[in-house]
């Protein structure tokens, strides 16, 4: 699977996280404990962090980056859709972002909320 260091960034994988061999992270992201990324999707944690939570899924094709001001944080027990980008926000406990959304710098998704 595509996991890079960018210069002194590396990603931290938890060891029960799944991550298919064509997603690829990149840079300073972290993938918490039974947290999956399916086939396609992009982290690249390159201007700033990405942190996803607990038992939280990306699906395939989705996109999430971040900006020098706004880190990218996803919760616990989040789902975030397929070819969904999130770009510098916060995605609370339980939100789900839907298919194809696209939730940009310093957005806050609550917990339990549900983007389509």
């Amino acid at each position: 699977m595509p996991i890079y260091a960018l210069g002194d960034k590396e990603p931290s994988i938890a060891t029960d996280a799944y991550v298919h061999p064509e997603a690829v992270i990149i840079g300073e992201v972290t993938i918490g404990s039974e947290s999956s990324v399916w086939p396609c999707a992009v982290l690249r944690g390159d201007d700033g962090k990405i942190i996803i939570g607990e038992r939280s899924n990306i699906q395939d094709g989705a996109v999430i980056h971040t900006t020098i001001i706004y880190p990218t944080i996803v919760g616990n027990d989040c789902t975030i859709g397929h070819l969904a980008h999130l770009e510098g926000c916060r995605v609370l406990d339980g939100a789900l972002i839907g298919t194809a959304s696209v939730v940009l710098h310093d957005a806050e998704i609550q917990q339990g909320a549900l983007v389509g």
